[in-house]
């Protein structure tokens, strides 16, 4: 496959927003832009392992983190596979160990026999995987081939920019969805703001306690109920309060 110039591919990346922010999406771009830039690559996987902000670089190669993947080939996920499940191969050095796994000639290799088995079935004789690690996540980035030793220099080319590209771009997308959410929270929460201080009134009213007194009452009933807090509110303004004098009164106490 004919190489492509590395500023195309760069200039692709960083142009590149909404369409590509679904994880999937951005490893399915990496693992096919490495193919298009690397001389005798015949396919390519990457991998996405998110493991938490808090979480150290040590904890991607753990079972607990959550993880996807994408490949240039339905073939080539069965090496992913026979790796994740085995515990063994260059894909989880990597991610344990932080640097490049190569493995010039499957045929010869000692290491690794499960994958080495799955690699050779499928004609791949050699192979490279590099790892990008950012705080929370580290992405991997599999170059195969067909021929032995043909992937030496791989990992110097263009496809270490683009898989640092792309994990800063993960890291992004990851921050821009949790603004997302932290922003869809907040809407909630103004809406339902009005009704919870009507029902706090009431509560006040009923109890003769003041405001945090009166929804700290609301609050026990949404957890001892496990209804929202804007649920419960609502249920108290409906009934101006009659009927629950005893209830409130129980949980001020």
């Amino acid at each position: 496959m004919d190489a492509i110039p590395e500023r195309t591919q760069l200039g692709r990346w960083a142009t590149d927003s909404t369409e590509l922010t679904v994880p999937g999406r951005r490893l399915s771009e990496l693992a096919e832009q490495a193919v298009r830039c690397t001389a005798d690559c015949c396919g390519a996987s990457s991998m996405l392992v998110e493991t938490g902000a808090s979480a150290g670089p040590e904890a991607a190669s753990e079972a607990g983190a959550e993880r996807s993947a994408a490949v240039t080939h339905p073939d080539l996920a069965g090496l992913v596979a026979v790796q994740l499940s085995s515990g063994d191969g260059p894909l989880p050095a990597a991610l344990e160990g932080g640097a490049p796994v190569a493995c010039a000639d499957l045929l010869s290799e000692r290491r690794w026999p499960h994958y080495r088995a799955v690699a050779l079935d499928t004609g791949v004789r050699s192979s490279v995987t590099l790892p990008f690690r950012r705080p929370g996540l580290t992405v991997t980035l599999s170059l195969y081939s067909f021929r032995p030793g043909s992937l030496h220099d791989a990992q110097h080319g263009p496809v270490r920019a683009l898989g640092d590209l792309a994990a800063t771009s993960l890291v992004r997308d990851r921050s821009y969805r949790a603004a997302l959410t932290e922003l869809e929270q907040l809407g909630t929460a103004l809406r339902t703001r009005p009704v919870v201080d009507q029902a706090c009134g009431i509560v006040m009213h009923v109890l003769g306690c003041d405001a945090d007194d009166a929804f700290g009452v609301l609050r026990r009933v949404s957890q001892g109920t496990n209804r929202k807090l804007s649920e419960v509110a609502a249920h108290v303004v409906a009934r101006r309060g009659r009927g629950l004098e005893r209830e409130l009164l129980s949980l001020s106490n």
